[in-house]
């Protein structure tokens, strides 16, 4: 047993490298790429959570492990080899933040690793790199010019996203949000109020072997310990007892409310958490028109849908940019705008090195077409909830202050009493508005903002 516990840390440590390479030399898309090889492998949930660790934590630390690296190395880590600099990196992290690591292993598997993708000489690079870095690792400092500088390095994050967030709040509520967004996503789930309470749904789960605590964030959400098996795999799952969901989005059906026998529009729906849940407040009851630009995203949607025995929802393929021609308004609308995802960069590990400022720009225009459109689909007296899992202003706050200038017809309106007492907003959700910080109560980042058609 042994003998194959060590001969599939070697295979992972290979397809580590393999996909750290493809995400940082070739732009691949770590999620997508992760799914697709742990789909094609045979392995056990802890070995998956291995990969991904190795993965996810290598691409999200890069910048960290670069300037590690830089201190033993003569030549700067961006002029290295390739392959070279991601046996590296991959290395390093398992060297400086993976814990009961057999640490000479890991040296010699990367050597290995080396003289397979970068010969011979390469490979005593990395033995040398590697075991100095071992002797002084308890005595590494990082250092920069300034504080800013200083934080993007140690915390691994582009020094505009520090700058920005620096501007915008005190440098130790920032190092939180960093130090958050470095962290592991956890997994947290909503009972489906139409089969089960939350209680109920922590029992069944307990009788499956899966340990869950109660989330602050939300009445309805449960925190997944590790778990023995994937999660999909669970009559729980199966049955349509829950919906894997973070509190801060479970938020969206708080805040819209939707009535049974309403129309609702749920406009970018995605995969159907925000939908699935809308129709778990209309006791399965009325009308959702649910649109995406994405045909493979709205397939999902219609499983879980079968999975929930939800049947309330009708989806449409469509681009949002252009309208939906002959459709009429609804009740309540709600637009999950397309953002920086700059809220949830713990879940997305390379989402940190794709934005950049002028992203912010082109969403922000994408973002403003699409509120035009959800607009008009809003009955007269009907409300209109925007949302992003973004922090950033100009696609929250000043893109809703942009909108009412020029709709005198739509107002913010207050939805205090709609979301939990501990959050701490509740001024600004009087108001009509609400930004959760990411890392808050252990939540996603999120922005709301609820208008109602006068």
């Amino acid at each position: 047993m042994e003998g194959t516990h060590k001969n599939f840390v070697q295979a992972y440590r290979e397809a580590g490298v393999r996909l750290v390479y493809e995400v940082m030399e070739e732009g691949a898309f770590a999620n997508l790429l992760l799914n697709r090889f742990l789909k094609s492998s045979a392995v056990a949930v802890p070995e998956r959570r291995l990969l991904t660790e190795i993965v996810n934590g290598t691409i999200r630390m890069v910048k960290h492990l670069d300037g590690v690296l830089n201190l033993f190395l003569t030549k700067a880590v961006h002029k290295q080899n390739p392959w070279l600099r991601n046996i590296l990196r991959v290395s390093a992290y398992q060297l400086l933040f993976m814990d009961r690591l057999a640490v000479y292993a890991c040296v010699n598997e990367a050597v290995e690793l080396g003289r397979f993708f970068c010969g011979e000489k390469l490979s005593g690079v990395i033995n040398g790199v590697l075991r100095n870095l071992i002797r002084h690792k308890d005595n590494i400092t990082l250092t920069a010019a300034t504080v800013p500088e200083y934080l993007s390095v140690y915390y691994s994050h582009p020094l505009w996203i520090v700058n920005w967030m620096l501007d915008l709040w005190p440098e130790e509520q920032v190092r939180q949000i960093l130090i958050y967004n470095n962290q592991a996503p956890s997994v947290t789930v909503r009972n489906c109020s139409l089969r089960n309470s939350r209680a109920e749904l922590r029992e069944m789960l307990r009788m499956e072997g899966v340990e869950t605590e109660e989330s602050p964030a939300h009445p309805r959400a449960l925190k997944l310990k590790p778990l023995p098996f994937s999660l999909e795999n669970s009559r729980a799952f199966q049955e349509g007892r829950f919906y894997i969901q973070n509190p801060a989005s479970m938020l969206a059906a708080d805040i819209l409310a939707p009535q049974p026998g309403e129309h609702i529009y749920d406009l970018c729906c995605g995969v159907g958490g925000k939908t699935t849940n809308l129709a778990e407040y209309m006791d399965n009851e009325g009308r959702i028109t649910a649109v995406d630009l994405y045909d493979n995203k709205l397939s999902l949607l219609r499983r879980n849908c079968d999975r929930m025995n939800i049947g309330v929802v009708e989806t449409v393929c469509g681009d949002l940019q252009k309208g939906l021609g002959s459709y009429l308004p609804g009740d309540r609308v709600i637009l999950d705008a397309p953002c920086s995802g700059l809220g949830v960069l713990n879940r997305r590990a390379d989402a940190r090195w794709r934005i950049e400022p002028g992203t912010i720009k082109e969403l922000s225009e994408l973002q403003r077409q699409l509120l035009v459109q959800a607009a008009s689909l809003v009955k007269p007296r009907g409300v209109l909830l925007y949302c992003t899992c973004t922090v950033h202003p100009e696609e929250n706050e000043t893109q809703i202050e942009n909108f009412l200038r020029s709709r005198g017809d739509f107002q913010l309106e207050d939805f205090c009493e709609r979301i939990p007492r501990i959050y701490n907003e509740r001024a600004d959700a009087q108001k009509g508005m609400l930004k959760i910080i990411p890392g808050r109560l252990d939540t996603d980042g999120m922005f709301y903002a609820l208008m109602r058609r006068v």
